[in-house]
């Protein structure tokens, strides 16, 4: 059979965040565009990972809250929880969102939607099972997969990751979960809530790169919860038990270097990701690999001056907004700024882990910025001082704000409901260079959270404003008024 051949201006394998917003703005600005989807339309994070998740997540918050009224007089009980319904919910989320990113939206703009699985032929061809395109520029978007850690036992064990714990058949009555990152952390929690038991395995720390006072609020917070944590600990081996309760097939034990053994109904391995490169055939583009996936520059270019990698592949990070970034710097740099290319590299990417309460972070961490400067300062505000908070009864966690002398933003890291949502103030900060004394003069509505922002940044001058020069400055000027 004969393959049908395309001779485009951009090429595209993979449709998840990055790959979709290339191929939107490409087809929008008139170019022509193939786009190669082996699988679901929208990738991971609309259908395995980020949407999903928090609808699980907002369906535990929901059932939690069931049990925590006693402060505001109102009678704690116990929910009660139909897991199907909670998949129908999770499912139609993602039913919800889909059209935005689906074939038919894309034909519609104008991309050729070709849903093969598509490898490099050569260094400007790639090729499906029924089509070739050859195009001036290829961008590769094929982002990541859960990775399965080298446990003895693992593979002969049943597990779940992220891509199939949202279509699991029953609440599990015991989980046990392998990795205290975010993915483990937020479904560790919800399905604690909604009345599953749940301890969280991992050989470091959880959260070992966030601020480690931050990390300590969220874990105490979700060890509060009732969750079990086992770390830093190795795992020995992972392996199948009899069935518990008799109508399921198997459980799962796993033996811990310390002598003990734990046993659950069911396993997730949340023990972090890898690039999803192995179908591409690189070689045949002449694209050089590394450790975190594809080599880029700056720009997002690979070895292949034709070949472009974006998101979770390209080695820079696993998040969908960065993603998202990485198409706005590929649209700029192939139809705008030809001559001053925009860079991929940035200090003002923000993350969040969704537990309640959240931890959401930007930019160097106080340990990093003070082995980088000499004149690095820190200063907090805590939610225990924020009216809204104390209004909601919700004050665990604080603002904290690292910069320079100058006043120059280096990151920050906030902790406490909603931070998620509060960090995007720090971010647009820092994404346009502003510094410290400039999120003191916003004004913020009466009470809010978000006015910790705010309340953080003052503190840095309070010592100046406050100092017996300027009292003294204040008594002689209060002569003329």
């Amino acid at each position: 059979m004969s393959k049908t051949e395309y001779d485009v201006d951009i090429c595209i394998i993979g449709a998840g965040a990055g790959g979709l917003s290339i191929a939107s703005g490409a087809a929008q600005l008139g170019r022509s565009v193939v786009l190669y989807e082996a699988e679901e339309m929208g990738g991971d994070c609309l259908n395995y990972g980020c949407v999903p998740s928090k609808a699980l997540i907002a369906a535990g918050k929901h059932a939690h809250a069931f049990s925590t009224g006693g402060p505001f007089g109102i009678a704690p009980t116990k929910a009660k929880v139909d897991f199907g319904q909670i998949k129908t919910h999770i499912k139609g989320v993602i039913e919800t969102i889909a059209p935005v990113d689906s074939q038919e939206r894309f034909e519609g703009l104008g991309c050729t939607v070709i849903r093969e699985r598509a490898s490099f032929i050569d260094a400007n061809t790639v090729g499906s099972e029924t089509a070739i395109t050859r195009a001036k520029r290829i961008v590769i978007a094929t982002g990541s997969r859960a990775a399965a850690p080298p446990i003895p036992g693992l593979k002969d064990t049943p597990y779940y990751t992220n891509e199939d714990i949202f279509t699991i058949d029953e609440l599990p009555k015991h989980l046990l979960i392998i990795g205290s990152g975010p993915i483990g952390l937020e479904l560790g929690q919800a399905f604690n809530r909604l009345g599953s038991k749940v301890e969280i395995i991992d050989i470091a720390e959880p959260l070992d790169r966030s601020e480690p006072e931050h990390a300590e609020v969220l874990i105490d917070a979700l060890k509060d919860e009732g969750i079990i944590f086992h770390v830093p600990v190795n795992t020995q081996l992972i392996r199948k038990t009899s069935a518990k309760p008799p109508s399921r097939k198997t459980g799962v034990a796993i033996d811990l270097e310390n002598g003990s053994t734990l046993e659950g109904s069911h396993l997730l391995i949340a023990a972090g990701r890898r690039p999803a490169i192995e179908s591409l055939n690189l070689d045949a583009a002449g694209i050089v690999t590394g450790r975190g996936g594809i080599v880029t520059d700056k720009t997002l270019r690979t070895s292949n001056k034709r070949g472009y990698a974006v998101g979770d592949v390209s080695g820079r990070g696993g998040l969908t907004h960065a993603a998202g970034y990485h198409a706005s710097v590929i649209i700029k740099n192939f139809y705008f700024v030809p001559f001053f290319k925009a860079n991929a590299e940035t200090t003002a990417m923000p993350a969040a882990v969704y537990t309640q309460p959240e931890l959401a972070f930007i930019g160097l961490s106080e340990k990093t910025a003070r082995g980088k400067y000499a004149d690095v300062r820190a200063v907090h505000f805590e939610f225990a001082e924020n009216d809204r908070a104390i209004a909601e009864r919700s004050t665990k966690g604080e603002v904290k704000i690292i910069a320079r002398k100058n006043g120059l933003i280096l990151g920050a890291s906030i902790v406490g409901e909603g931070a998620g949502e509060i960090i995007h103030l720090i971010s647009m900060a820092m994404a346009n260079k502003m510094k410290i004394i400039h999120l003191t003069k916003m004004i913020s509505p009466y009470p809010t959270r978000s006015e910790a922002v705010k309340r953080a940044a003052s503190s840095w001058y309070t010592e100046a404003v406050f100092s017996p020069k300027t009292r003294k400055l204040a008594s002689i000027m209060a002569r003329f008024h």
